[in-house]
């Protein structure tokens, strides 16, 4: 069984508080969670000032339940298993099961842990229910495959970006700005000759 040290504490930290340092900017809610410091959440400020070399991971809101892009978690954790959904064009799962009454008859998907319909054949609703059947039954794992070390990780990410820096950049070189289209002169353009005459109506 292998369960990051931080996933507990990201699964049981509040989020979306207003952040008691930086209460009066524009983006001051607390929806962020450092993998290094494993504590409370925060800003995207505090994250500029305390967590800039730091793995953070950004938590998003659905229905006023937690969730977490599956682009970047996925990089963390094995997340095989658990339901994922698509909501604003972004694929997220959640991070904890959510109240819902017992399935009934029927439904052929139901979460291993809370009983909560699925939609697809997964085992688990969230994360918090994957943490339970990995600690009850050890037939499940959030181990990734390989070395996947915060510093490792964060090496591979910034070499992504900067590929994809550089291949923005030589698409922009490919391809110029179009020329503007030329301007004709007055005395080329084409005039009519003559006074136009209507074809004469049949008899």
């Amino acid at each position: 069984m292998s369960v990051p040290p931080w996933l507990e504490p990201l699964l049981t930290t509040s989020f979306f508080s207003v952040c008691r340092f930086h209460g009066d900017a524009a983006r001051s809610e607390c929806n962020m969670f450092c993998l290094d410091c494993n504590r409370d959440a925060f800003c995207f400020y505090c994250r500029s000032a305390r967590h800039k070399d730091h793995q953070v991971i950004q938590i998003r809101r659905s229905s006023y339940h937690d969730v977490v892009r599956v682009s970047e978690i996925q990089k963390l954790l094995n997340i095989s298993g658990v339901q994922t959904y698509v909501i604003n064009s972004a694929r997220v799962l959640f991070l904890n099961e959510r109240p819902q009454p017992k399935s009934g008859k029927g439904v052929a998907h139901i979460c291993e842990i809370c009983g909560r319909n699925l939609l697809d054949p997964f085992r688990f609703c969230s994360l918090g229910c994957k943490l339970v059947g990995v600690k009850r039954n050890g037939d499940a794992s959030f181990a990734l495959e390989g070395n996947n070390n915060s510093e490792g990780m964060s090496r591979r990410r910034s070499v992504s970006v900067s590929e994809e820096e550089s291949r923005e950049g030589s698409q922009q070189d490919m391809y110029p700005a179009t020329p503007p289209p030329p301007v004709l002169a007055a005395s080329t353009a084409r005039r009519r000759k003559g006074i136009p005459h209507r074809a004469p109506f049949a008899s």
